[in-house]
């Protein structure tokens, strides 16, 4: 695929993705790009610091380039019912690999709804974007898709397979794969879980609660607030999207809503305490906290499209650093 070939299709494939959630009365909104710690996402040892230079901080607490918008878009669901934004996202990967940028493009919603309104958005707009790039007239000499790329893409069925976390350990196991319950997926596992739904997208939903009182050495991590699944004790409504060629690439999960439940929750988690190691507290979320205290908090639900990932999907490529125009990881900064 050319320079040229990848950016038609990064372009079209952006404004096609933005369009989709306008479409469905979705408001944009401009979360701002340099934080607090409220712009991590699970990881706050994967944020960049900000600084005038090594030796003097501007701004006279911690700052950080954004992760994500989430918590600015949850701060406006009461009033605006649904809200999306897309932007870069700022990630310290330790690694160079086929799979990791250190910043890429997402798009997020957050939305008045349920867990299940919210996977049905996700297979929405993914099957929506393999319509409309493999109907695409020129998709050949634009995009530079092959004609396997265009047949497999046509074939991306409305409904995806879903594995509990539970069921994809289990399937895992059956395999031969030496993993345990509260272990994290990797991406070679995925793609085995990716072979086994007939290399199509897949969700694998309820992940481990981490609050759990059973669940403390457990592996797998996401983001504090994660609503508990009243039917699965010890779950979380939760799901990540696995694209055949790019792995995890939606992370998803219904939200605590509850003010004191949703503070215990983020006090209790990994996150936090990653956070009080390099000096910040509870100030660092104060203002999403005053946001609900003043004016409420509804039940809702949102997810993060890493729109790269999204793009190796669709071209079928090894490796991600192919699929964006202008790609940056820790071992090329242009």
């Amino acid at each position: 695929m050319k320079k040229e070939n990848t950016a038609r299709l990064e372009g079209f494939v952006l404004k096609e993705a933005e369009d989709f959630f306008r479409d469905q009365g979705f408001t944009p909104l401009f979360p701002p790009k340099i934080v607090r710690a409220s712009g991590a996402c699970e990881n706050i040892d994967t944020l960049f610091e900000i600084s005038v230079d090594k030796d003097h901080k501007w701004f006279d607490r911690n700052a950080y380039l954004s992760q994500t918008g989430q918590l600015y878009l949850e701060a406006m669901v009461p009033s605006l019912k649904k809200v999306y934004c897309i932007g870069p996202s700022f990630r310290a990967e330790p690694k160079i690999d086929n799979r990791h940028l250190t910043e890429f493009t997402m798009l997020e919603i957050e939305f008045a709804g349920s867990f299940e309104d919210l996977l049905v958005s996700q297979e929405d707009l993914v099957h929506y974007l393999a319509q409309k790039v493999s109907n695409h007239p020129r998709a050949k000499e634009d995009f530079g898709l092959s004609d396997n790329d265009l047949i497999r893409l046509k074939k991306c069925p409305s409904k995806f397979k879903r594995f509990t976390y539970d069921q994809a350990i289990k399937k895992l196991q059956d395999m031969g794969e030496d993993i345990k319950w509260g272990d994290d997926i990797s991406s070679q596992r995925e793609k085995l879980l990716i072979a086994a739904a007939d290399n199509q997208p897949l969700f694998i939903t309820h992940y481990p609660d981490p609050m759990y009182k059973e669940h403390d050495d457990i592996e797998v991590e996401k983001f504090f607030n994660m609503l508990p699944s009243k039917d699965n004790p010890g779950r979380v409504l939760s799901s990540d999207l696995i694209l055949p060629f790019s792995g995890e690439s939606v992370g998803a999960a219904a939200r605590v809503h509850v003010l004191d439940e949703l503070v215990r929750r983020l006090k209790n988690s990994k996150m936090y305490k990653r956070l009080e190691k390099k000096g910040g507290d509870i100030s660092d979320f104060e203002w999403y906290i005053n946001q609900i205290k003043e004016n409420g908090a509804v039940p809702h639900a949102g997810c993060g499209f890493g729109m790269s990932r999204i793009l190796q999907w669709i071209s079928g490529k090894s490796s991600i650093v192919d699929c964006v125009t202008f790609p940056a990881n820790k071992g090329n900064i242009i």
